[in-house]
């Protein structure tokens, strides 16, 4: 069949056999958007058997050939911009603005990598063997699994995919459940670009019949993950069954500093946006927001107002700023939240409830809080939705300590125009990644990760590419 919601699997679109459905719902309508057959064990050991034939001619494929394709799937991707931008949208509820930047950086990944294919070096070194030679080799890994999470449907995809192709692997995408339209337009760009068949597949469905068996397969020889710590807790224990090497891009709780010295509109005028954008269902957006004794209430006043001017609306809607929550679900878990802030002595100054004018769709107000205790839930855990919570600080010091007492350790921020506390903040924050005046890490060119239970492993830049090689060492004598 031709491109459809179905399985992609050995190089063709076919109806998934597990004889369960999968609904996929327009969150900001709860509209069913389509319905798709999910993959059965069957389905899934087939790509599998496929992705392993695939991967010893793929990997024999010169780099050169291999960039070329991905260069081709680039062009492919600009040429079909409108159509996935929109599916983004319909299926994670983020304005078309925010779908299209997305789309944006996935292609971005593919040009990047198709450049870091014809760059694997190696290395050679002289022996102490009497006329010998050590060589350094970089082969692909083999047979990969994708797991990616629904908040960036396309861009979470891309970063796996195009580094692993690059690096001449075979790879089994499972895209989440809420978003597969988005996966399967990514993947027929490729097929349009000339992967080869059985290189790239697609299977989407429960646990029982697509992870389980991707985990329990020894020809699967690495996972990556976009999920939550717990989650990814899991994988690894699994993976640890068949020593399967692991990448993990997981939560966060980023903090935000604001030192007395930082440019208070200016700061308002990045963080706000930014906050709320995907409504806030982002793991590397900030939660956290310490702010100076000095210019707390005015920061708090500000990002209130900000916050409450915020129209929300369906994505494709060209006036909405902020869009739906992915789920009901969500919904509930922000209310708990927030009650739990209130019972805390939190201060609700914007949002704190759903919007009265929304009668459908999963939409919750864009929510500010202040003046919460370090335990409360809004600061202590990744809310993953439309929440800012604000706490003051009065010394550096004591800033650093509660912006690091946290398991988490993915992205964290500061705003200060003083360079001696700029470098100081970047080597005190324990964090993978650390913006300061920005919140711009997210490029194909970057390594993007994180520390303690944010995972392990990068995507994206020089980086990203040696996930999915191993080391080969040879002693050469002659």
């Amino acid at each position: 069949m031709d491109m459809a919601l179905a399985q992609f699997i050995n190089g063709a679109w076919r109806r998934g056999r597990n004889g369960e459905q999968v609904t996929i719902v327009d969150p900001a309508t709860e509209e069913t958007l389509d319905v798709l057959a999910s993959a059965s064990v069957a389905d899934t050991e087939e790509a599998i058997d496929g992705a392993a034939a695939a991967f010893r001619t793929w990997r024999a494929t010169p780099a050169w050939t291999r960039a070329d394709i991905l260069h081709k799937c680039a062009d492919v991707m600009v040429a079909r911009t409108e159509e996935a931008a929109r599916r983004i949208t319909l299926e994670a509820g983020k304005p078309l603005a925010q779908s299209r930047r997305e789309w944006q950086l996935s292609i971005d990944q593919f040009r990047w990598y198709a450049e870091e294919a014809r760059r694997i070096h190696g290395r050679i070194t002289e022996s102490r063997a009497p006329g010998g030679r050590l060589e350094v080799h970089h082969e692909p890994v083999g047979v990969v699994a994708a797991f990616t999470a629904w908040n960036f449907p396309a861009v979470l995809i891309a970063r796996k995919v195009a580094p692993a192709l690059a690096a001449g692997c075979s790879i089994i995408v499972r895209p989440s459940r809420e978003t597969p339209g988005t996966a399967a337009i990514l993947v027929d760009c490729l097929r349009q670009a000339g992967v080869p068949a059985g290189v790239v597949s697609l299977v989407v469905g429960p646990t029982s019949t697509t992870y389980d068996v991707l985990m329990k397969s020894p020809v699967v020889r690495k996972v990556s993950l976009t999920g939550s710590s717990h989650v990814g807790q899991q994988m690894l224990r699994d993976a640890a069954g068949t020593f399967k090497r692991a990448t993990m891009e997981l939560g966060g709780n980023a903090p935000v500093i604001v030192f007395d010295d930082a440019n208070l509109e200016a700061t308002l005028d990045i963080c706000v946006p930014v906050k709320f954008a995907n409504a806030g269902q982002v793991c590397v957006t900030g939660d956290r927001f310490y702010v100076h004794d000095s210019i707390y209430g005015k920061f708090v006043d500000g990002f209130a107002a900000r916050a409450k001017g915020l129209k929300l609306g369906h994505g494709l809607d060209d006036a909405t700023q902020m869009g739906p929550l992915i789920n009901a679900r969500r919904i509930a878990a922000i209310d708990g939240i927030v009650a739990d802030a209130r019972r805390r002595g939190g201060r609700v100054v914007a949002g704190g409830e759903r919007p009265s004018d929304k009668n459908k769709g999963f939409f919750y107000s864009p929510t500010v809080i202040a003046d919460l205790p370090d335990d409360a839930l809004a600061l202590a855990e990744e809310n993953f939705g439309p929440i800012a919570a604000i706490a003051s600080f009065s010394t550096d010091e004591e800033v650093y300590a509660r912006a690091n007492a946290t398991e988490l350790g993915l992205s964290a921020y500061a705003f200060t125009r003083d360079a001696k506390r700029m470098r100081e903040t970047v080597a005190r924050l324990e964090a993978g990644m650390v913006g300061i005046n920005s919140f711009a890490l997210a490029a194909a060119e970057a390594p993007f990760g994180g520390i303690k239970a944010s995972g392990m492993g990068r995507e994206g830049g020089d980086e990203g590419i040696h996930d999915y090689l191993n080391v080969k060492l040879a002693q050469m004598t002659v």
